[in-house]
């Protein structure tokens, strides 16, 4: 049986160049710009979360389209865009992701790797320009300056590993582009896990999800929610060849953490456990976690903030998914978009009355839509507008309700006084929450061999749900109730071995059987300017 260790870790410094670089409007660099402490902080960290958000596409962690959020949630059984006549053929784009036939030409996803290597072109000059400039700061004042950024750096890591494994670890802005090498999966795990480990005692014990000085940065319990997550994920992330069909246990996966040698589930649980100290908890209604101003969420632990005074960050998701007619009684307009597959709703119960979970509701909308005065909305055919969840396929054109197949995105409370068609909204996007760590301490507990039933149904009852016993199956459908619409149903999918079947209007393509596409391909720009970079397994 394999064994996994996480002692130590020597890394051989790459650095950008080119496909990596990037030389960014805002960010000052100049002497002149670095007049005290504050104004470097500003400068050189502060800078840097203008990134995780965005406003155009393949830019920003969640709210823009053909993203990471894209490709990790239209790429499963979870969420579809059909070609609905005229409309969302895109080049077929949608339909090539939603069938898993992307390549390395896929733009896209070349897109998506220059945006997060963007981002770490930018940490690295930060460090360096922090180092260059150490005589304005404390001792203090550098380790902690630094370690935000090292945080940041590593949390762009880790999306980088999750979805194209084997990537070059560059952490230097100086050296050519023939010296940047790619590393395998496990180092760039071990690379992730020593860095949010190094840096965390260095990061302020703060909530990052409130108004005030901390809001939307990298704070001890952001990180402390990376490390769950990695853990969790464990068996994929130090998988050298996920083709092969071995992985290594997580039970032979061990990790340091506070100076006690923990497996993979162990080390899991003992992060989630910190959350847990720090007082986190479950907002009352699921709902209030995404509410208008939701910056006072208990269970909120790590958002994008988004305001329209402040922020130019922008939630695409609702406006792509409602219908025009929907959109029209918020005052906005939509996109007639994204819905739910009928694999979504079936774990919601949708289809089997013993089975509904009252989170069907809270998630999406089906049926009739009424506008503010309780009054069906009216099509332009005189017919009230209905979604019909159960007509979805991947090319409704032609179909008797080709424009109201699928039920459609909901989650997020309607910001009546948002603006851009809803785009520029106060209520900001949460990417991880308390519910998720919940959820990954059962799990793990589970994987390890003991009971989870306590931390599943704490998040059952939160919405009124009866008991479940706590097993793997029922984790990843409440994974599902919960999660859904939030970014996580791909890596959930690799993690329990069930990305590759095939699912409603979903046929494996050929050699899937083997899991090459539970990772996309290095794009194909990338390996034309560097040979020292090979293609991931499967792809040609």
């Amino acid at each position: 049986m394999k064994k996994f260790y996480v002692i130590s870790l020597v890394i051989v410094m790459a650095s950008c160049n080119t496909f990596l670089s990037e030389e960014p409007k805002d960010q000052q660099v100049e002497e002149m710009a670095f007049k005290d402490a504050a104004s470097l902080y500003l400068n050189t960290v502060a800078t840097l979360y203008n990134y995780i958000g965005g406003n155009e596409q393949s830019q920003g962690l969640q709210g823009t389209y053909r993203g990471v959020y894209d490709f990790n949630t239209f790429t499963t059984d979870e969420a579809i865009i059909p070609t609905r006549g005229g409309d969302w053929f895109d080049g077929g784009f949608w339909q090539e992701i939603f069938l898993h036939e992307w390549d390395a030409g896929t733009g896209a996803l070349n897109d998506t790797w220059k945006y997060l290597y963007k981002v770490i072109a930018l940490c690295n000059r930060s460090i360096e320009t922090l180092d260059a400039n150490a005589s304005l700061l404390s001792d203090e004042q550098l380790k902690a300056y630094k370690a935000e950024v090292r945080a940041l750096r590593a949390m762009y890591y880790y999306y980088l590993m999750d979805m194209f494994a084997r990537v070059p670890l560059v952490l230097s802005s100086s050296t050519p582009m023939s010296q940047v090498n790619q590393s395998s999966r496990p180092e760039v795990f071990k690379f992730v896990l020593s860095e949010l480990q190094e840096t965390l005692p260095f990061l302020p014990y703060e909530r990052s999800n409130y108004l005030g000085d901390y809001y939307g940065r990298m704070t001890e319990p952001v990180v402390i929610f990376l490390l769950a997550k990695i853990c969790l994920n464990a068996e994929v992330f130090c998988d050298e060849n996920w083709t092969d069909g071995v992985r290594t246990s997580g039970k032979d996966i061990f990790i340091d953490v506070d100076g006690k040698r923990l497996n993979a589930w162990e080390a899991c649980i003992a992060y989630c456990d910190e959350l847990s100290y720090f007082g986190y908890q479950l907002d009352k209604n699921m709902e209030d976690c995404f509410s208008v101003h939701n910056e006072t969420s208990m269970e909120n632990i790590f958002t994008i903030p988004m305001d329209p005074s402040f922020y130019t960050n922008q939630m695409q998701n609702l406006f792509r998914s409602y219908h025009y007619r929907h959109a029209g009684i918020y005052g906005m307009s939509g996109e007639n978009g994204a819905s739910a597959t009928k694999e979504a709703l079936e774990t919601f119960g949708f289809f089997n009355a013993d089975e509904w979970d009252i989170r069907l509701g809270a998630t999406y909308y089906y049926g009739t839509v009424y506008d503010n005065d309780g009054k069906p909305v009216i099509m332009q055919n005189g017919e009230p507008l209905t979604y019909h969840p159960e007509a979805i396929k991947l090319d409704v054109t032609g179909n008797k309700y080709e424009a109201l197949a699928g039920a459609r995105m909901r989650k997020y409370a309607v910001d009546y006084t948002s603006s851009k068609d809803g785009k520029l909204m106060h209520n900001d996007i949460v990417l991880f929450r308390y519910a998720d760590v919940l959820l990954m301490k059962c799990e793990a507990k589970v994987r390890n061999g003991q009971d989870g039933d306590t931390e599943l149904n704490a998040v059952r009852v939160r919405s009124y749900m009866g008991f479940r016993k706590a097993t793997l199956e029922n984790i990843l459908a409440e994974r599902q109730l919960e999660l859904a619409w939030e970014g996580w149903r791909r890596q959930d999918l690799i993690r329990f071995g069930k990305f590759t079947r095939p699912y409603s209007c979903r046929p494996q393509v050929p050699n899937e059987d083997s899991g090459f596409t539970t990772v996309f391909p290095i794009p194909g720009d990338v390996l034309t300017l560097n040979p020292n970079i090979t293609q991931n397994y499967g792809y040609n």
